[in-house]
């Protein structure tokens, strides 16, 4: 064997371990899942079976009938949906107006007001459920929707990520614009917010993830279990099937459904996001 075989095979011996060990990995990962989507699929009868099957035999839909017909699902669905949308809106507008001019206007205190923003990161998300309740309770907000989301109508990872995305801009776009007389409400509306597009998908798939799995926020500023979105919603769910482990696994399946779907199909625009900001 020459020296370009020897090489050719080398390459191909190592391409061949790393599908290996990502192939591993990914199993690894998507297993809890796979897990309780058979479990969702399985008959009362079956759920206890050892050694336990992957693929149901024979497989039914009881489970995410009754989860629908005996609990209020579809309420939970829309309280998360509405939560979700709006706090996604309301973040991905507010993050992109505040790291506009951290990342593309020079002015006194900026290297010190974006440390100052940064440094928050560092504090752990209990550190402000008191004040922010208290926010609430002043603006006679407790217990409505909209106190679940207005919190983090704003994120300092929001900021972070659109600031990164901003910098990989050239600045001879916005030179030309200023030239021709734009305002910087237009530069940043028309010709910035375009471009930061990937980051700006990356912003919303995170934000997607995070408004959908809330689930301590909402039990603190809701009363109201009518008012409970998704993730919140599971736990009643349990207490309810607390031995049906078949409807349990079957609302996680379904709420988790939508955070597939929109990752695969803003993937593209996620891996391209990431690194933009990384390279920002």
């Amino acid at each position: 064997m020459n020296k370009l075989n020897m090489y050719k095979f080398k390459r191909k011996s190592k391409r061949i371990l790393l599908y290996f060990i990502l192939i591993a990995i990914a199993l690894f990962m998507v297993g809890p899942f796979l897990w309780l989507l058979s479990t969702s699929l399985k008959t009362p009868g079956n759920i206890y079976d050892f050694p336990p099957q992957i693929i149901p035999d024979p497989i039914t839909f009881d489970s995410y009938i009754g989860v629908i017909n005996q609990m209020d699902f579809m309420q939970y669905f829309y309280n998360s949906v509405f939560i979700t949308f709006f706090g996604v809106v309301l973040n991905s507008l507010f993050s992109s107006m505040a790291a506009y001019p951290l990342a593309r206007i020079d002015f006194p205190g900026k290297k010190v007001i974006f440390v100052a923003i940064i440094s928050t990161m560092l504090l752990p998300n209990t550190a402000g459920l008191i004040v922010n309740f208290l926010t609430m309770q002043k603006l006679n907000l407790v217990n409505t929707r909209i106190a679940v989301f207005l919190p983090s109508a704003v994120t300092v990872f929001g900021i972070f990520l659109l600031r990164q995305t901003y910098l990989t801009i050239p600045n001879e776009l916005e030179e030309a614009a200023r030239i021709d007389g734009a305002s910087e409400f237009y530069i940043w509306w028309r010709i910035m917010l375009p471009l930061i597009k990937p980051g700006l998908l990356t912003l919303i798939i995170f934000d997607f993830v995070a408004h959908w799995n809330t689930f301590l926020w909402p039990l603190i500023v809701l009363q109201d279990s009518s008012k409970y979105p998704l993730a919140a919603g599971l736990e009643y769910l349990q207490g309810t099937f607390s031995y049906n482990f078949r409807f349990i696994a079957a609302g996680t399946v379904i709420s988790m459904l939508p955070m597939i779907i929109v990752f695969i199909i803003f993937q593209k625009h996620f891996i391209k996001g990431v690194a933009g900001a990384v390279k920002g």
